[in-house]
């Protein structure tokens, strides 16, 4: 909420920032130390880009946590380091009540004490939350005077904190600028560098099998897949390493029919899916049709559509080539048969042929999503 260093610190503990900031609260009334320890924290981490996802820790590690910083706090207090026990107690009450109440990382906060179906840890989590107040209030109502006596020594805390903040508060400013400039210019420079790798290994190297063809339809081929390897790369659509979805190998499949079948192919892709066994079935029935159209329809270009739904996958090839008459189909000829029909209805699926000779082919092939 002011630079970072609570969510940054609950993330690297695996605990709700709810709590860290009620911590550091709670060491501010130890004369400011809860501050000092911030900025600490802040000018530790200020030039830190990490991007790691958060790992939860166990709930025996929250009750180390919870306990350490309970020690902690006894052993300033012994040390006699507290300015006032009613101060202490007050804020820190108060502080991990509304922490525990207001927290974002557990379910059902308020909404859980009355909801019969709420989880168990949501209730707990608010009666310890509203426990902590109330307990909070009543150290507060009862110790009135000694927390007006604490008055000057809050005073102190305060001016000692504008005493530093005014002697390091210009050199501090002027170390964040210089970092974040330097932060953004290294951001900038790897973003040249990963736009200028992009270009040598993929636009360059195909303006260089272009420039070595004379075959017209090879150029045609080549620009179509740069085309559409850089919009995807432009628009984020490019296929993450180690990922197997369905649109990713319809768009491969029908990159190599392209190429070895000299014919375009236009991809449009809606939805996706992980790759398993009944889609991949559906992809190769796809690609077999796909083989069929390229070979024996006369199109000049053919069109894929693949949607993914919540129950089924559906794709669409089209051509408007010549067509032909499903009747008049040889026995001998297992393309349609075995690789198409056979091969998705194993997997579940239905397929769908319409053609007429002179009005082109539709294949429609549909794969049932199983729930899981």
């Amino acid at each position: 909420m002011v630079a970072g260093v609570a969510g940054g610190l609950a993330d690297a503990l695996g605990v709700s920032d709810a709590f860290v900031r009620a911590a550091f609260v709670t060491l501010v009334m130890v004369w400011g130390l809860g501050a000092l320890i911030y900025v600490g924290l802040w000018l530790m981490a200020i030039d830190r880009v990490d991007d790691v996802e958060p790992v939860p820790a166990e709930p025996s590690q929250m009750i180390g946590l919870g306990l350490a910083f309970i020690g902690l706090m006894l052993l300033l207090g012994s040390l006699g380091w507290w300015p006032s026990n009613a101060l202490v107690l007050t804020v820190a009450t108060i502080s991990f009540g509304l922490a525990a109440v207001s927290s974002r990382d557990m379910p059902s906060s308020v909404a859980s004490f009355f909801d019969p179906n709420a989880p168990q840890p949501g209730r707990w989590r608010l009666l310890i939350g509203v426990g902590l107040l109330i307990g909070g209030l009543a150290i507060l109502s009862t110790n009135v005077g000694p927390l007006l006596d604490v008055g000057p020594v809050l005073l102190a805390v305060a001016l000692t904190l504008l005493g530093i903040l005014v002697a390091f508060g210009p050199w501090v400013n002027r170390l964040a600028r210089d970092l974040g400039a330097e932060r953004r210019e290294r951001i900038r420079q790897e973003e040249r560098a990963e736009l200028a790798a992009h270009l040598h290994d993929s636009v360059l190297q195909t303006l260089a099998l272009i420039q070595r063809t004379d075959d017209p339809a090879r150029m045609t081929i080549l620009a179509r897949h740069q085309e559409h390897e850089l919009r995807d790369w432009l628009y984020g659509n490019a296929p993450l390493d180690g990922v197997d979805l369905v649109s990713t190998a319809l768009k491969g499949a029908a990159t190599r029919i392209e190429s070895d079948h000299q014919i375009p192919i236009d991809v449009v892709t809606v939805g996706d899916h992980p790759v398993d066994e009944p889609s991949r079935a559906l992809v190769s029935a796809a690609s077999e049709a796909l083989v069929n159209a390229a070979k024996h329809s006369g199109a000049e270009r053919l069109s894929l559509y693949f949607e993914a739904e919540a129950d089924q996958m559906s794709v669409f090839v089209t051509d408007h080539g010549k067509g032909f008459d499903q009747t008049a189909v040889p026995k001998d000829r297992k393309g349609i048969t075995q690789s198409i029909l056979g091969r998705v209805e194993r997997a579940g699926g239905t397929v769908e042929i319409n053609s007429d000779p002179g009005e082109g082919t539709e294949v429609i092939l549909r794969m049932p999503v199983s729930a899981e």
